[in-house]
């Protein structure tokens, strides 16, 4: 370390800014056949005394950007970085430009804060120790041998005493996931995280492909044909960093006007100059019931034409009584519990205003605007979907959009629009190839639905469920899947002894519902294992802690889940920072240490599935009917590498394509690559049938219902229905009907925020001080509290409390309390209150229709703190271990 010191100080990079941002390895980049590796040649420059080399090294987290990222390596540190400068930045041919969270990952792959060796609890022994001191006790350095071998020992002892369902891997990398599987099984986690409802409703009604469906909107260039967007729950300018809002701007230059429902006034609708439509969290299906009201009731098909019959009767069923499916168990059908048949309550405006807050006036002028002689594009985020009971929400978002026709045709279109494909949809024109490693699935039934995770740890129960193995994840085969299975009878509740927690690629703790119980769970099991590159909250609360390489310091890759025109590739940047190894060498010596011959879990090294990803990746060709390689690769790309492969003709050389870190792919006005989704659907129903039990969109679905209802949680209907959520608005009141105040009178919302990916970066000093994550409070709520801007506040629920400094904002529904999703929790164990304001911490473990994980129904109450006041979060001491 001294070395590496000495050579930063000759660079005239002073020890301070190093010691903030960097703890880099002393070795030079040498990755055999990658273009970008590093090289040094004596001339000076602006940022020392040798020249570097810029690496491809792109963004690799799920923050819904996937940009182009580029570091400047000297000597084995990065001194600095820049985004996309490959092309001309153009409206129909944008460079894929970086965010401030991606420009700082210099800060993170090289952060003082890294973890640098394997570490064990203190007062860990065989069996736990004492166990109530995760999270509290000191580390103590060792070996890599001495980890591993823990590791496979405690494995193994665990097996043998409580079978291999005792061991729980939340979301787990693939390597360990085959490891476990291949040592005879483990409990996975499953839930429905970021997508909530949109995980699993749409692919049954016949309204996707899947819950990240790429097809789901028109591409881009139709988009701007639109003449009205009606978006619900969508902040693409803080959730979608990248290119999402940029596209959004093309479309307000075509003259597209923009309405927002939200609860707050956010930077999308203040950019796009759209109109605000305040409204309560969780309470979209009760808007969106009385704009269907409104339509029925105020439809004329010759002097106002609201309504889209045509398509209703040829494309859908359940609409009404004369278009039934024949799986129906019910009679009731979607247009009679609007007007109130069965259960005598109109689903008028004033009916919704009392849920949602917004004027029955404007509910109406709401239903109008979207009428079906308007083109107009009807959008919403995940967001919506990430509340309790909202199943029928997205079969809620399809209806209106059949209602008004707007499916199916250009510049109309009625579905999600968020993450990296937000404003760019439609099938890729560039993909990657696979990497050639097999993926295994654990033999074992059980399973465990995070929002019930800790809950199952502590009461040593669980929910099994028929199909969750099948068809989570994989809702495109949802058929074959339920085919045979009864759906009618509820799998009663089993026994689960859950022993040994192993976290690898996902923060569950941090990320999951309801933190203090996950907390509380941790300290209950035998032994706990965290791979992470810091002390994350999921390692603070381990026994024993291993530390892995980023993704810059392995050797390349393919970045997922990139937007529709794109590949984004990256190099090796840097060596493996002090003792940190790669997920998947850990897999193998811990297989080597269990008897398992790592052939069974692993194919080959990391280089040769980067070159197999390289090698597969193909681009549409210019007719836009087929694809063809990506990647010319010459027999001496191969022999450099040093790789299995044959050569190939591509479209573009393996070394251009590694030196400018990005294939694009040329977009203009009526190219061949436009798409209209559902277009096919719309003009022959009969032929392109929908992914259903009838073949259209199904307003009523049995098989949703069905579906669902087996979970065995809360009931839905099998058509779009109001069901208050356990935690929502009506439940801010004692007594409903009297509107009485409860204890918690305010709902909690957590939106992505700027300084995070959902977790990753919060631990970046300077993200923390341009981003300060406060609580953002209603100026009129804030003033009966007497809280003023700055002021620490105590927010409270009935899982827990957290301090955070209030932001008081006129920008904000009264009776709503927003805190930004991911900070990381910092317990203070003498008061239990969390001074990180992590979101889960006020979250509970509450399981509801299809498993969904409620983060926008959490109710709270909050307070002027009276004692310390916070310091800003930048000023704290990171987490330095060693």
């Amino acid at each position: 370390m001294g070395n590496l010191i000495e050579k930063v100080s000759q660079r005239k990079i002073s020890r301070r800014t190093f010691l903030k941002a960097s703890a880099a390895g002393t070795a030079t980049l040498a990755l055999s056949g990658c273009s970008t590796s590093l090289t040094t040649v004596g001339t000076a420059t602006d940022v020392g005394e040798k020249e570097g080399k810029w690496v491809s090294a792109t963004c690799w987290h799920n923050c819904g950007g996937r940009c182009v990222n580029k570091a400047y390596v000297i000597d084995g540190i990065i001194v600095r970085q820049k985004t996309d400068d490959t092309r001309p930045d153009t409206p129909d041919v944008p460079q894929q430009r970086g965010c401030l969270r991606g420009r700082s990952q210099k800060f993170q792959a090289q952060g003082a804060d890294r973890l640098k060796y394997p570490m064990i609890r203190k007062n860990w022994e065989t069996g736990g120790g004492k166990k109530e001191l995760r999270g509290k006790d000191e580390w103590v350095r060792i070996s890599w041998d001495e980890a591993l071998d823990i590791l496979a020992s405690e494995t193994k002892r665990i097996k043998e005493t409580y079978g291999n369902a005792s061991i729980l891997a939340p979301a787990p990398s693939i390597e360990i996931q085959n490891l476990l599987t291949a040592y005879g099984g483990f409990v996975p986690s499953w839930g429905t995280v970021s997508f909530g409802s949109w995980y699993l409703t749409p692919a049954l009604i016949g309204f996707s492909d899947n819950c990240i469906d790429v097809k789901a909107l028109n591409d881009r260039f139709d988009m701007r044909k639109t003449e009205l967007v009606v978006a619900f729950g969508m902040n693409p300018a803080w959730s979608s960093m990248g290119n999402p809002t940029y596209h959004f701007l093309q479309m307000k230059k075509a003259g597209v006007k923009f309405i927002f429902i939200d609860p707050i006034y956010h930077d999308s609708i203040s950019v796009l100059d759209g109109e605000w439509i305040p409204i309560r969290p969780a309470t979209d299906m009760a808007l969106l019931l009385a704009m269907s009201y409104t339509l029925i009731t105020e439809d004329d098909p010759v002097n106002n034409p609201l309504i889209d019959w045509d398509f209703l009767h040829r494309c859908t069923v359940g609409f009404d009584a004369d278009h039934m499916p024949k799986d129906a168990e019910t009679d009731e059908n979607f247009k009679d519990y609007v007007l109130g048949k069965y259960d005598n309550t109109p689903k008028t405006p004033e009916w919704a205003s009392e849920i949602c807050g917004i004027d029955p006036n404007t509910i109406r002028y709401l239903a109008r605007a979207i009428g079906m002689q308007n083109k107009v594009s009807i959008l919403a985020g995940w967001a919506s979907g990430r509340a309790q009971n909202s199943d029928n929400l997205p079969q809620m978002f399809m209806a209106i959009g059949a209602m008004t026709g707007h499916i199916g045709k250009s510049g109309h279109m009625t579905g999600v629009c968020c993450w990296n494909y937000a404003a760019n949809s439609g099938p890729p024109l560039v993909n990657s190839g696979g990497n050639g490693e097999p993926y295994l699935v654990s033999p074992l039934k059980e399973a465990l639905c995070e929002a019930e995770m800790w809950t199952a740890i502590l009461d040593k129960k669980y929910k099994p469920n028929k199909i969750i193995n099948s068809i989570f994840g994989y809702p495109a085969g949802w058929k074959d899947t339920v085919k045979g299975l009864d759906l009618k009878t509820l799998v009663p509740e089993e026994d689960i002894n859950i022993q040994m927690i192993w976290h690898t690629a996902e923060a569950s703790l941090q990320t999951r519902d309801g933190m203090n119980k996950g907390i509380e769970a941790h300290r209950t099991v035998e032994f706990v294992v965290s791979q992470s590159h810091f002390l994350t909250t999921n390692s603070k609360y381990a026994d024993l802690v291993l530390p892995v390489t980023t993704l810059w310091e392995r050797a390349g890759d393919i970045a997922w889940g990139t937007n529709r025109d794109a590949l984004i590739v990256s190099c090796q940047v840097i060596e493996p920072m002090y003792e940190a190894k790669d997920d998947q060498w850990i897999a193998e010596e811990v297989a080597k240490r269990l008897d398992i011959d790592p052939s069974e879990i692993v194919n080959s090294d990391r280089k040769q599935q980067f070159f197999n990803k390289l090698a597969g990746s193909t681009v549409v060709t210019e007719d836009g009917q087929s694809f063809e390689p990506l990647v010319e690769i010459k027999e001496a790309d191969i022999s450099e590498w040093g790789v299995q492969g044959q050569p190939q003709k591509g479209r573009i050389p393996l070394k251009k394509l590694l030196e400018d870190g990005v294939y694009q792919v040329e977009r203009y006005k009526g190219d061949n690559y436009g798409f209209i989704a559902y277009e096919d659907f719309r003009k022959d129903p009969e032929k392109y049938l929908a992914n259903t039990v009838s073949g259209k969109m199904e307003i009523y679905c049995q098989t949703l219902a069905d579906i669902v209802n087996n979970f065995g949680y809360t009931k839905i209907a099998p058509y779009p229905k109001y069901i208050p959520p356990v935690q929502g608005y009506e439940a801010t009141f004692k007594d409903w009907e009297n509107r009485v105040e409860g204890d918690y009178p305010y709902q909690l919302i957590t939106p992505h925020y700027l300084r995070r990916s959902h977790s990753i970066f919060d631990n970046i000093p300077q993200l923390k001080e341009s981003c300060p994550n406060p609580v953002f409070l209603a100026a009129k709520d804030a003033e009966e509290k007497g809280v003023k801007d700055g002021d620490t506040v105590l927010v409270s629920s009935e899982f827990g409390q957290i301090l955070r400094n209030a932001c008081v904002t006129e920008r904000l529904v009264p009776g709503v309390v927003a805190l930004p999703h991911g900070a990381w929790c910092d317990i203070d164990e003498k008061t239990g209150i969390d001074h990180g304001g992590a979101d889960n911490i006020l979250s509970g473990n509450i399981p509801t229709g299809q498993g969904i994980s409620g983060w926008n129904t959490c109710n709270v109450n909050f307070e002027k703190w009276t004692g310390t006041p916070l310091i800003p979060d930048h000023e704290k001491p990171q987490r330095i271990i060693f």
